[in-house]
């Protein structure tokens, strides 16, 4: 350490212990002073992060309701997370370091706070430039004004191009159209008008010229784009065929990829004349994990595996005392490791019409304040959650004698899984909208809504499908209901409720073909 930044952080503690006004301190920018509050915890000064951006023009970016806060600073971008002693600099070229402080930093009133003797120097790193705080109460920016900081920030973002190239994969069922970016692009909204759907992609830019295409034997029959303000928007002109759009992150990527869906296989059910083949006559149960896959532990030592199979079995039994004409089908009625993709086969072979995949969920930290019911459909993963929880189930593969069979289940496979999925779509999702109303009415703990992720489980099976993570064993409240077999009868009937008001959606849908 230089003489200059020990005599700089000695005077910080200083000035935080004789210091008769340690509620804030100034940000002398140039020849303007702007002073922002200060918290002060046990002898240690934090700073509110944004407020010191807001002084430097320097922009930002909130993720996951202020959790985490991503700066754009002139050399590099700095990500700040709440109750995390880690910073993230990742440079101009892409390459990232990781900064362990040794005090966490805090969120105060939906302030992020970082403390600012140790976060001097990255701050530093990250501005290109000297903070000095020789001067007691004042963190000077030297060399440095709000103009210059805007100047170089736009400079940065001149890089950045944006959408920057297109290309097209032609499929039975639809077109894949994958946007390479620049930078990630996390908001986008969509319309669809006489025969065009237009797909705006807030703050970015486009190459016009990279991204035009004209012509195609799919549902894709021209594309063109333009940069309007801040924005940027895709136009795509589609055949009558078309059906219905999806715009998807990709993850470990900046790049976008976009479904464009036809209708070879949307209407396969309803156009389907032989209305005995969809007649609604046969439910798969599965009861998740089984035999040497346990699944998770609860905090009171019950077994995933066997509450799955609780549930699962008084499920079925409920469905053949009351719903006579159907018959119940499982994947396994007792102790046994059943492969996953075999699941999906035995769904098929028995000509199933809808099938329920049912776990139980769980958290890193035992116990856990999370609790509740959640439903989920087979699309990529669209949040760290939803992936975490795809992957824990996913896992099980490592039980198979062929864990290799699913080697090529990428995000952007799953994208081409849930387009050949699409016929059965909206009843998958009706179905799940009918569990969710089921769990939110029926339980203390609630329902945590109808999500998506890319379960391997469901991949297999050609029928409307849906997997429930029916309570947290790592709540012990949860976990005692699950355990228990009143908590197993209510989750059944539940879903017994859901199936019979599904099961007269279905019927409908069919009559009136």
């Amino acid at each position: 350490m230089s003489l200059k930044k020990f005599l700089s952080l000695f005077l910080l503690f200083a000035a935080v212990c004789f210091s008769q006004d340690d509620s804030q301190i100034g940000v002398e920018l140039g020849k303007e002073t702007t002073y922002i509050p200060v918290y002060n915890r046990q002898g240690t000064i934090y700073i509110p992060v944004k407020l010191f951006a807001d002084v430097l023009g320097v922009k930002y970016t909130q993720l996951k309701e202020n959790e985490k806060i991503k700066f754009f600073f002139p050399q590099y971008n700095l990500t700040v997370t709440s109750k995390n002693p880690y910073l993230v600099l990742e440079s101009n070229e892409k390459q990232s370091e990781v900064v362990q402080l040794p005090t966490s930093t805090y969120i105060i009133e939906d302030q992020l706070y970082i403390p600012l003797a140790y976060s001097l120097h990255f701050l530093e790193k990250a501005l290109g430039t000297t903070l000095d705080y020789t001067n007691a109460g004042i963190l000077s920016v030297e060399g440095l004004t709000s103009k210059n900081v805007s100047e170089s920030n736009n400079n940065k973002s001149k890089k950045k191009t944006g959408i920057s190239g297109l290309t097209l994969d032609q499929k039975a069922n639809g077109t894949l159209i994958r946007l390479k970016s620049e930078k990630r692009i996390p908001s986008y909204s969509s319309s669809y008008k006489e025969g065009t759907l237009t797909i705006t992609f807030k703050n970015t830019s486009v190459d016009v010229d990279k991204l035009k295409r004209v012509g195609g034997k799919g549902v894709v029959k021209e594309i063109k784009a333009r940069n309007t303000g801040k924005n940027a928007e895709l136009l795509v002109s589609v055949t009558k065929d078309y059906t219905a759009s999806e715009v998807l992150n990709i993850d470990n990527s900046n790049d976008l990829m976009i479904t464009i869906h036809n209708k070879i296989f949307s209407n396969t059910i309803d156009n389907n004349k032989n209305k005995v083949k969809w007649d609604f006559d046969v439910i798969v149960i599965d009861a998740g994990h089984g035999g040497k896959d346990v699944g998770a532990i609860g905090v009171n030592g019950v077994r995933e595996k066997d509450v799955n199979l609780g549930v699962a079995l008084k499920l079925g039994r409920l469905i053949e005392n009351n719903m006579k004409n159907v018959k119940v089908v499982y994947t396994r009625s007792n102790d046994t490791f059943i492969e996953l993709y075999k699941r999906g086969k035995i769904a098929n072979e028995n000509g199933g019409k809808l099938f329920i995949s049912i776990h139980c969920n769980s958290t890193p930290q035992r116990p856990t304040d999370a609790t509740g019911f959640e439903v989920y459909l087979l699309r990529p993963g669209r949040t760290q959650e939803a992936i975490q929880i795809a992957t824990r189930e996913n896992s099980v593969i490592q039980y198979e004698d062929n864990p290799k069979r699913y080697a090529k289940l990428t995000d952007e496979n799953f994208i081409l899984v849930s387009m050949a999925h699409s016929s059965y779509m909206k009843y998958s999702e009706k179905f799940s909208d009918l569990l969710n109303s089921q769990f939110s009415n029926n339980f203390n703990s609630g329902s945590r809504g109808i999500k998506q992720a890319g379960f391997y489980v469901l991949v297999g099976a050609s029928m409307p499908s849906v997997l429930i993570e029916s309570g947290f064993l790592t709540n012990p409240k949860d976990a005692a209901f699950l355990k228990s077999d009143n908590g197993q009868s209510k989750i059944a009937e539940s879903i017994l409720n859901a199936i019979k008001n599904y099961r007269e959606y279905y019927q409908q849908v069919m009559l009136s073909e």
